[in-house]
Order: structure tokens, then C-alpha cells, then sequence
């Protein structure tokens, strides 16, 4: 059954602030999200995800700034925000001691929700059929991510915040949660993600980057590979490795140099060549066996950003 989308924007943001006391957890954030998109907030622990989506539910007034979701007022209409949207918790919020089944009822019948045939639906969707009667104390993480993701969609909410819905899950279900993820949007759920993980959100139409309170950057993961690299991305395979780092980060024009595995990366200006790199390197007895242009990633986007960040003393990009 689709849901149906009234909304051209599902949520809108204009300088969204909280402060607690002298700390400003989220500072002047601006931001849409056209219905039926897919959007991740991206960033590492601290830097604001989780307090900008508890304003956007109402649950904690702004200090400053307006938003609206799904056209209701946070401040002045939470209710009505809360009847119309999913919220999956960082830490799922799950009664271990009850089954699947009866977890799903509990949190559906909440939201008025009682109909047998919804909830059969659910378990589904988020393939929980034939697990009804486990307890979720007794299930893997996965599993209890996806009793969770059943809680907080019972009710056919327009909107999912889903708050680091994958931390500390396997790369094989956090693809799968996806894959539910995006059944749901091409059902017309409108889904904000917050994640850690720089791989995850390129499943995102768009992506948010926060840091330290603040939104750096919010575009599509190519427009942001394309835009937001001060120069190229060069993959660089060479021993012994340590040394080659310190030899590769003194290059002329390196912008910056770390590890990724077993080789090294490097964002260098777009006027340095391989031959240039090679030869940095050879100079100081460095063994090159390979030296490529690389796809830039998004971790080497927010790490260009928030370089870029620091060098203009904090302010806005």
C-alpha cells in the first residue's frame, strides 16, 4: 500500500540551533528533504546527528532556527509530527523478554494499530516471518535491528528516522537493511538516515556532512566527490609502508596522505602528475610498485572538508 505524500518538501530546516548551557550541540543547520528521498546524515559520533533529529520529532525545543516536518511546526505541532513519522533509536528499543511478535503488537498498538493482518504485513516485509514467537533478547543483532525497523514502521509512517540503524551490525546485514530501506521508499516513505559510516551513505540520494555541530556540506555523493576535493585522489602502493607515508605526505603538492589497507592515499593538487609523485617518492629510496588515479570516496570528502573547516577557523563552508 503506498503512502501517500501531500508534502513537496517532507522536512524543511532554517537555522536550526541547540545549545546546552555554553555547548552548541547544533549550530545554525539549514537543510530539505523532497518526499520520497533517501538522505543520510553523515558524520562521527558527537557531532550533532542524533539532537538534530530529536528536534526535528519535537523532543527538544530549538534554541534557535524553525523547522518543519511533513508541514507541521516541531515546536508548535509535535503531536502531529509524531503520529505521521518512524523512529528507529540508536539503541533499539526493544522489550527483550517479549517475542517478536509481541513486541511488534506492543509498540503498533501505540500508534492504534491492532489490525492482525497489519502486522502479518510487517514481519514481512522486514522478513520476520517464522520468527514470531523468539524472544528479542535471544536474537542477533541483525535480527533485532529488523524487529526494530517492524516497531517503528506499523503504523505506515510518511517519514523514517532511522538513528545509526546499522552500528554495530555485519556488512551482509547492514546491505540487506538497505535493500528494506529502499522497498519502503518505493513505497513512498521518505527516509533520514544517520550514519558513521562513510561507505553506507553512498546508498544516499543525498548526503548531509556534519561536524561539530555543523553542516559542511549536503549534495549527492558525486556532486560531492566532484566539488568538494581540492584536487585529484591517487592510490599508492609502495614499501615499507610507514616510511612511504612520511616520503608521500612531503611531496610537493600533497594536500594530504593516509593509510587504507595495505597502500597509502593521497588528494594532491590537480596539477601534480604520477610522474611527479613517483619521482618525490624514488628520491628518498621508497620501493613504488604501483601509483594510480583513485575514485575518491566520501571519507576523503569529509576529510577535505573539514580541513577545509579548520583552516577557516570554523565558520561555514
Amino acid at each position: 500500500m503506498a503512502v501517500k505524500t501531500p508534502f513537496e518538501m517532507a522536512i524543511e530546516v532554517k537555522g536550526l540551533t541547540r545549545r546546552f548551557g555554553d555547548f552548541t550541540a547544533v549550530d545554525h543547520v539549514s537543510f530539505e528533504v523532497p518526499a520520497g528521498e533517501v538522505v543520510g546524515y553523515l558524520g562521527p559520533n558527537g557531532s550533532g546527528k542524533t539532537t538534530t533529529i530529536r528536534m526535528l520529532l519535537g523532543l527538544l525545543r530549538p534554541s534557535e532556527g524553525q523547522a518543519r516536518v511533513l508541514g507541521f511546526d516541531v515546536v508548535r505541532q509535535a503531536e502531529e509530527i509524531r503520529a505521521r513519522v518512524g523512529y528507529m533509536s540508536q539503541k533499539f528499543a526493544l522489550y527483550h523478554e517479549l517475542t517478536v511478535e509481541e513486541n511488534l503488537a506492543f509498540y503498533a498498538g501505540v500508534y492504534g494499530v491492532r489490525e492482525r493482518a497489519r502486522l502479518e504485513e510487517v514481519l514481512a516485509l522486514v522478513g520476520l516471518k517464522g520468527m514470531e514467537r523468539q524472544r528479542a533478547g535471544e536474537l542477533s543483532v541483525g535480527w533485532r535491528q529488523r524487529v526494530a525497523l517492524a516497531t517503528a514502521i506499523a503504523h505506515h509512517p510518511q517519514l523514517l528516522f532511522l538513528d545509526e540503524p546499522t552500528s554495530g551490525v555485519d556488512p551482509v546485514a547492514r546491505r540487506a537493511f538497505w535493500d528494506l530501506i529502499y522497498e519502503m521508499v518505493d513505497d513512498g516513505v521518505t527516509a533520514f538516515v544517520t550514519t558513521h559510516y562513510m561507505d553506507e551513505a553512498e546508498y544516499c540520494g543525498r548526503v548531509g556532512i556534519m561536524r561539530d555541530g555543523r553542516l559542511l556540506a549536503m549534495d549527492t555523493p558525486s556532486a560531492l566527490k566532484e566539488h568538494a576535493l581540492p584536487g585529484r585522489a591517487w592510490d599508492v602502493y609502495a614499501q615499507p609502508l610507514m616510511p612511504a607515508l612520511d616520503a608521500l605526505s612531503r611531496c610537493p603538492g600533497v594536500l594530504r596522505a593516509g593509510l587504507v589497507s595495505d597502500h597509502l592515499r593521497a588528494v594532491a593538487a590537480p596539477e601534480v602528475t604520477a610522474e611527479a609523485l613517483r619521482a618525490g617518492m624514488l628520491a628518498t629510496g621508497i620501493r613504488i610498485v604501483r601509483l594510480e588515479p583513485a575514485e575518491p570516496t566520501l571519507e576523503d570528502v569529509f576529510l577535505a572538508l573539514e580541513a577545509k573547516s579548520e583552516a577557516a577557523g570554523g565558520q561555514y563552508l
